[in-house]
């Protein structure tokens, strides 16, 4: 069973290093992005570090601006002993429900990884279909550096998606909700209607078409 723990706060690399000293050498963080907006796909980033290496200022993503997420996720990269990036699209958001749909982008991330893990350590809590062993941590992109570093990676991803389709599908204001239920892209909806990039399985979507 995968393991579920809320962790006190770490000081840099304290966790990998622990890790370590039991003969873990590839430990991937995971993290994803993208479960709650009505349009576009799900990613997951999975990040190994080789030992000691820290990258200043990596962390949540979600208290970074745009162009620093994007800076260091072009160091991520350079510094990485390994990266993986996998992604779930509408159509299996719709066909399997969210929770089957990130577990597959999950499990796609690892699986892209040029070399096997042997300790994954997933953001948030335990995913049961997750077919890899995991040990899930409640803020891990906060207090776990390499789950940090996926989580920048898998939302820099997932933006660079949503503004391409943003040129394609102008007025929903993808460039700036990316996806997400903003006023903007709910009354975008009511006036230019359901693309094929909506999650037609989530409610505000659903309700549009049933109008």
């Amino acid at each position: 069973m995968p393991e579920r723990r809320t962790p006190r706060p770490l000081s840099p690399l304290e966790h990998e290093d622990r890790l370590r000293g039991r003969g873990r050498s590839r430990i991937a963080g995971v993290d994803e992005v993208g479960r709650g907006p009505l349009a576009g796909p799900v990613v997951a980033a999975a990040v190994i570090l080789p030992a000691g290496v820290w990258i200043e200022g990596a962390g949540d993503s979600k208290t970074l601006g745009s162009a620093r997420r994007c800076e260091l996720a072009v160091e991520i990269r350079a510094r990485a002993l390994a990266v993986g990036v996998g992604a779930a699209s509408v159509r299996e958001i719709d066909g399997l429900n969210i929770a089957g749909a990130t577990a597959l982008a999950v499990e796609r991330a690892l699986a892209a990884l040029p070399v096997p893990p042997d300790h994954v350590i997933l953001d948030g809590r335990p995913m049961q279909r997750l077919r890899w062993q995991h040990e899930a941590v409640v803020r891990g992109d906060a207090t776990i550096h390499s789950v940090g570093c996926a989580s920048i990676l898998a939302k820099v991803v997932r933006d660079g998606l949503m503004w391409r389709l943003a040129d394609r599908y102008p007025g929903y204001g993808w460039r700036t909700n990316v996806g997400y239920g903003t006023p903007e892209h709910m009354e975008a909806l009511g006036t230019f209607g359901v693309t094929s990039h909506h999650r037609r399985s989530f409610a505000p979507v659903r309700l549009r078409l049933e109008i």
